[in-house]
């Protein structure tokens, strides 16, 4: 018994289209497509960022250190790639 046979699968199919429509479904699994493509390629930049970095091996607390700029210049905050979402500011 605890197994989902194809009968299972099917009535939840049709739940879903009763519940949601067939127009909105499409545009739902696209969606979620995008996230997890999405959510793949943050995981492996993030693999390969930790791969890249090498290990701090001296007398530190283990605190990271950031790169030091010439004076005058000050870090920006990247732009947002096309792909990510950014919430309007509000007036």
């Amino acid at each position: 018994m605890g197994a989902m046979s194809p009968w299972h699968w099917a009535v939840v199919a049709v739940v879903f289209l009763i519940l949601f429509g067939s127009k909105k479904l499409p545009d739902a699994a696209r969606g979620l497509g995008r996230s997890l493509r999405i959510f793949k390629s943050e995981v492996k930049e993030m693999q390969n960022d930790g791969a890249s970095r090498p290990e701090n091996s001296g007398s530190d607390s283990g605190a990271a250190q950031s790169p030091e700029l010439p004076s005058g210049q000050a870090t920006a905050a990247a732009p947002p790639s096309a792909g990510q979402h950014t919430e309007p500011k509000s007036a």
